[in-house]
């Protein structure tokens, strides 16, 4: 299995915890939609497509069943989302 797009709309609140939505591709044939990275206390995380169940808990609707696949979600879609955010960087550092 290989993610093979990623895509990462920023999102800048004031005091808010989440950073980003993103949507992934698997092996050009299925795709996660409204992943969220989160401003944790150790740094930014990944956190799955979730919905609130009759109780009020949030479950995953889609995740990764094992930790090394958990890592490797987490450490690609991290990646593109520190891209996005030199690239924004940069740009506006082009324009001043």
């Amino acid at each position: 299995m290989k993610i093979t797009s990623v895509n990462v709309r920023k999102i800048e609140k004031e005091n808010s915890r989440m950073k980003g939505i993103v949507s992934i591709l698997i092996d050009d044939c299925f795709a996660i939609h409204d992943i969220k990275i989160i401003e944790g206390d150790n740094g930014p995380f990944v956190a799955m497509p979730s919905r609130r169940n009759a109780v009020g808990d949030y479950r995953d609707i889609v995740h990764p069943i094992n930790q090394e696949t958990r890592d490797m979600f987490n450490e690609i879609i991290i990646a593109e989302y520190e891209k996005a955010e030199d690239v924004k960087s940069e740009e506006v550092e082009e324009e001043e």
